[in-house]
This record gives structure tokens, sequence and C-alpha cells, in this order.
């Protein structure tokens, strides 16, 4: 018996804006804040989703899109965000409830074919211990400069520049 071989789908133009992270637990809030904000925007060809994880059924959704931006909160690193690609990586760790968003791109590309130009920002967050759904100042702070970057990014519609802002 030959294995089969999954069909290589075409992702439809556009760009899929996934936020994630506990808006009740302060900062982690930020990814969801931002999709929030960025679907506001009503830019064409831009779908924004939100959710507390990734998930296996993401993979799915990846392959309408030829872009994907993955937002969470930072922990560490310089203020206010910084954006990276996301590669698919086949040693990630593929579980059944939170995904990485490598895991995420990886099960799009091997399972459904899909080669998605994925790309991470995490934005810095600093008070996440309590639950409470309320940004920080600074996060609030770093959100704003994180939203007005995708603007610009997603208007132009080109590689964004990868950075450590």
């Amino acid at each position: 018996m030959t294995p089969s071989v999954p069909a290589r789908h075409a992702p439809r133009a556009g760009t899929l804006v996934i936020g994630y992270g506990n808006p009740g637990r302060q900062d982690d809030g930020l990814g969801p804040a931002c999709a929030r904000r960025v679907a506001a925007l009503a830019l064409p060809g831009v779908r924004a989703e939100t959710g507390y994880q990734l998930t296996v059924e993401d993979a799915l959704t990846l392959t309408e899109f030829d872009r994907a931006v993955f937002v969470d909160a930072a922990l560490h690193g310089d203020a206010p965000f910084f954006v990276a690609p996301v590669r698919p990586d086949e040693g990630c760790a593929v579980g059944s409830h939170s995904l990485s968003p490598e895991a995420v791109v990886t099960l799009a590309n091997t399972l459904y074919a899909a080669e998605i130009d994925a790309y991470v920002i995490g934005i810095r967050g600093y008070r996440f211990g309590e639950f409470e759904e309320a940004l920080s100042p600074g996060a609030m702070a770093n959100l704003d400069h994180a939203v007005a970057y995708i603007k610009e990014w997603l208007r132009r519609d080109g590689a964004p520049r990868t950075l450590l802002a």
C-alpha cells in the first residue's frame, strides 16, 4: 500500500493575523488586543483572529492565506516589539493543546503541503502575574507601536523588516 501524499493547496492571496494569549492575565492579552485593533483597520485582504493559544486547527486555517502573522506578548526583550520569520521545524514539539508558531506552520506544510510566509511579532509586556483584564501602561504604548508597524507593513504589502524594535 502506497502512503497518500497530501495535495498541494494553493493559498489564497491575503494575510491572516492571529493574536493569541489570555486577556484575563494582564499583558498576556497583548496578542488578542493587537488582532482586534488590526481587524478594526479593515485592511483589504487581511483577516484577524484571536485565541487563547495556537491549536492544530490553525494549521488548516493557514492554508487559506499566503501569509500569516502570529502576535503574542513577549516576556523578555527590548521594547516595543520584535519581528522574526517563522520557519517550519520538523523537530518542534507538536502536542494536542498549545502549539508554537513553528509547529502550526510545520503542520500546515506537512499535512496540507501549504507553504506559508509566516512571521511572529512579540510585543513586550511587563505584568503577567495577576488575574486582571487590563494592559499595563508600558504594554499599551508598545501595542500602539506594534499596530502602527503592522498597519504600514500590510498596507505596502511587502515583506516586513525583520527587526528587534
